[in-house]
């Protein structure tokens, strides 16, 4: 969107005005009616639309223009041109939303000085939507583990299609993050990224905000659909959403359609819709709380965000891509972590996931004194470390036990932390541990933690 589309009866005129506006180095398209500018504007929109109020053989003049582009594109400003201008013309052309209006014959400089703020006004309009959608943040998914690699290869197959996808799993586990690395890798990458806060949004306000409203005082808000069009919209935690809501945009992915609040006319968009959510919808619907038919039309491919837990072999270049990150944006220490207090990230429990493992981080770089590695002391055991203990930490009724019943139980709770760890792989655990891998083997199974290659937390061990 980054040309001037001039729509004008008198082709000597709109010739003119082209060439003055090619001479400032913007680009041009030309309309000499309206069904010309119509067909302009659906092959692809303009930065700005030069418009003229009289268009001969037309069925329809500029103010029916100006009404239809502010319904379907309020983005796009228009500038009215007229040698019939009087002041009712020009309060009317600015009431139905236009950005300015020239009166034939124009001064040049006037016209030039018009269109610059006019166009300097949408890219502003443009930069703030992006920044309110949050479209300045990259997909980046990271991670090595075998349960990671599962997943990115089931959103890698997803990214070219347009099928709708749920993503699944527990609140920080990086849902969001998955949703954005489909939209980053797929053919509508160009186009917005635009996430619907289901859970944040006021029931009665839900519908203005999806689809936008119309009033005589306020002329045409752009709701959220709008702004994704052409790009992907995120209904994260979609079990929230109003069960009105619910029917309605039901609606929208059957017609790719809507009429905004207050409004009659129909709104057409392109989207491809993914959702997010921690709950398990089948219970939501068997309880009626959330519609079959919408489920069956959201859940086309469902892909499920393991836990942190069950990554915790990523733990390290989480950790570490955190921390350059605080650098970079918040001029934090560049620190390295020492092997004991990673060791201990691995085997904690993170019942907030990616997201408590962030906040962590930047608590011990913002609190912490000096350049230093990370140290065991650095990290904030009075949450993370008591409240959720690690699995490799004393039960409280250790000590309750006779000495060989405590030590079994120690040892059970020591190495099921220690492949947990390790992503379930016996080999590089037996290596930490300092034990042959087939003696490991051996402890395992006499522990009862081992059956069927798995552990009794039904992690792999292969």
């Amino acid at each position: 969107m980054a040309d001037i589309l001039v729509v004008d009866d008198e082709r000597d005129i709109r010739e003119l005005v082209c060439d003055i506006l090619q001479d400032e180095g913007f680009s041009t398209r030309m309309a000499g009616n309206s069904d010309e500018c119509m067909a302009q504007l659906q092959q692809e929109l303009p930065a700005l639309i030069i418009l003229d109020i009289w268009l001969k053989d037309s069925h329809m003049d500029g103010i029916d223009i100006l009404k239809t582009v502010k319904r379907d594109m309020p983005e796009v400003p228009v500038v009215i041109i007229s040698g019939h201008g009087n002041i009712e013309i020009a309060v009317a052309a600015i009431k139905q939303g236009a950005y300015d209006f020239i009166e034939k014959p124009f001064n040049i400089d006037q016209l030039l000085v018009v269109i610059r703020r006019a166009m300097e006004t949408s890219k502003l309009r443009r930069e703030n939507s992006a920044l309110k959608r949050g479209e300045t943040r990259v997909g980046e998914m990271l991670g090595q583990s075998a349960t990671f690699r599962n997943l990115k290869s089931q959103l890698d197959k997803v990214t070219k299609s347009n099928g709708r996808v749920m993503l699944t799993g527990p609140a920080g586990s990086g849902k969001e993050m998955a949703a954005r690395y489909i939209h980053a890798h797929s053919n509508r990458s160009d186009g917005p990224f635009v996430t619907v806060a289901c859970a944040a949004i006021a029931p009665d306000q839900m519908e203005v905000v999806l689809f936008g409203r119309e009033s005589p005082e306020r002329g045409v808000e752009q709701g959220l659909l709008e702004q994704a069009n052409g790009g992907v919209l995120l209904l994260d935690e979609v079990a929230d959403m109003p069960l009105g809501t619910q029917s309605k945009i039901l609606r929208v992915l059957v017609d790719q359609a809507f009429t905004r609040v207050g409004g009659a006319s129909k709104v057409h968009v392109d989207l491809r819709v993914i959702s997010s959510t921690t709950k398990h919808l089948p219970n939501e619907v068997s309880e009626g709380r959330f519609r079959e038919e919408l489920y069956h039309r959201l859940n086309v491919v469902p892909i499920e965000v393991p836990s942190l837990e069950a990554r915790s072999e990523d733990i390290p270049v989480l950790a570490e891509y955190f921390i350059e990150m605080f650098h970079r944006e918040q001029g934090l220490a560049l620190r390295k972590i020492a092997d004991d207090a990673m060791a201990t990230l691995q085997t904690m429990r993170w019942p907030g996931n990616v997201r408590q493992l962030r906040n962590l981080i930047e608590r011990v770089l913002i609190l912490g004194e000096g350049t230093g590695p990370i140290s065991l002391d650095d990290l904030p055991m009075s949450d993370e470390g008591k409240s959720g203990t690690s699995e490799a930490s004393l039960s409280p009724g250790l000590t309750m036990l006779p000495l060989r019943e405590a030590r079994e139980l120690f040892e059970r709770q020591y190495l099921m932390a220690q492949i947990n760890r390790f992503g379930g792989n016996i080999s590089r655990t037996a290596g930490f541990v300092g034990m042959e891998r087939s003696a490991l083997h051996r402890k395992l199974k006499s522990l009862g933690v081992v059956t069927s290659g798995k552990t009794q937390t039904g992690e792999e061990v292969e």
